[in-house]
């Protein structure tokens, strides 16, 4: 067997790490700024944001790929309003298949952010206050350093989830060879023709070295922020 992929192949890998980047840098403040509101604040409403957040975990994909087609589809409220004031649209295109990534792979982001966030001992945020510190100084010294394991263990795990996206994703954008056919679409793809079982090879380890490194360097960067302490996130 040919373990070396052909251009084709290598098209497909470059569209899912492209995908899986966009999602990850696009839905990165979001969730950590979801992440930091339910770790620090108590609001009304709170448990119902938390369960939207964490929604996609326990809802089939394909539910969260036909809401995407409501909402982003050509006659969705937000699709309309995308297309006719920015011409903007994500219906069969590599940015719905980011958006649909993005929408996955948020509630384990915002997971790993959170613990990191809640670990974070309040008493030396006070030491510093009481010291002068202002709110964005507070944040920018003391909060964000010690809440960094999680953020990067969180885009990490964020990327693991959107290199394996594939319900979402093939119901809201689609099968389009070269612009939505990442590497879970391309197993199918290559799983309904006869003889395709070495392309669902390369594929499949392709993907799973992508996706184990990914949790490797993940904890591998929370314990070099950490000074050597061990800090699990995941």
């Amino acid at each position: 067997m040919n373990w070396l992929p052909s251009p084709e192949e290598w098209g497909v890998i470059a569209l899912s790490l492209k995908v899986s980047l966009v999602a990850v840098a696009a839905m990165l403040p979001i969730a950590f700024g979801l992440s930091w509101l339910l770790a620090r604040r108590r609001f009304p409403g709170r448990l119902l944001l938390e369960a939207i957040v964490y929604l996609p975990l326990v809802v089939p994909p394909v539910v969260t790929g036909w809401l995407l087609l409501l909402l982003f589809g050509a006659n969705g409220p937000i699709g309309r309003w995308l297309g006719d004031w920015f011409g903007v649209t994500l219906l069969f295109r590599w940015t719905g298949a980011a958006l649909a990534a993005a929408i996955m792979a948020l509630p384990l982001m915002v997971r790993a952010m959170r613990l990191s966030i809640e670990a974070i001992d309040r008493r030396l945020e006070d030491a510093a206050r009481t010291l002068g510190a202002s709110g964005w100084r507070l944040f920018r010294t003391i909060s964000l350093p010690l809440a960094l394991p999680g953020i990067l263990a969180g885009a990490m795990l964020g990327f693991a989830r959107s290199i394996g996206e594939f319900g979402a994703t093939i119901t809201f954008v689609s099968d389009i060879p070269g612009e939505t056919r990442t590497l879970p679409i391309a197993i199918y793809a290559a799983l309904q023709v006869p003889g395709g079982e070495a392309m669902v090879s390369r594929f499949a380890v392709i993907s799973v070295l992508l996706s184990l490194g990914a949790l490797l360097l993940s904890e591998l960067m929370a314990r070099r922020f950490t000074h050597g302490r061990v800090v699990h996130v995941l």
